[in-house]
């Protein structure tokens, strides 16, 4: 069998042949630009102004939970401590029931989360864009 040689070192053969292979550049793919880089990202949302306060979230997929923010990053990613999760109607998915769920301390996936709103402050309202039905 054939000596095995360190890396590079046919590089180093080839040079001594006078057959230099420039360096590859580097793949966009694989570097974007570096000045976006140097950048630190911001989140869209100041959510510090909500810590250890009550919030209310609502997801994709239709559920809503509200517990106290403990901790954010840019993606916003949440942690909520003492969460509830307020069921929904099973014949109708876009109604929330009285039912509520315990869930205690959770971690809310960022990609996942459609609002983010205070608890203190929120009531609901009616619908004005529908047109209500007069009996």
């Amino acid at each position: 069998m054939g000596e095995r040689q360190p890396p590079g070192a046919e590089v180093g053969a080839l040079e001594q042949k006078g057959q230099v292979r420039p360096p590859s550049p580097p793949h966009r793919a694989l570097f974007p630009l570096q000045d976006k880089e140097k950048k630190k990202k911001e989140s869209i949302l100041d959510l510090s102004k909500y810590i250890d306060k009550t919030i209310r979230v609502k997801f994709q997929g239709g559920r809503e939970a509200s517990g106290i923010l403990k901790g954010f990053d840019p993606l916003l990613n949440l942690v909520l401590d003492g969460t509830i999760e307020y069921m929904r109607d099973p014949d109708d998915q876009y109604k929330l029931t009285e039912d509520t769920r315990q869930l205690g301390l959770v971690v809310c996936r960022g990609t996942s989360v459609v609002l983010i709103c205070p608890q203190d402050g929120m009531e609901a309202i009616p619908n004005p864009f529908i047109q209500q039905q007069d009996a």
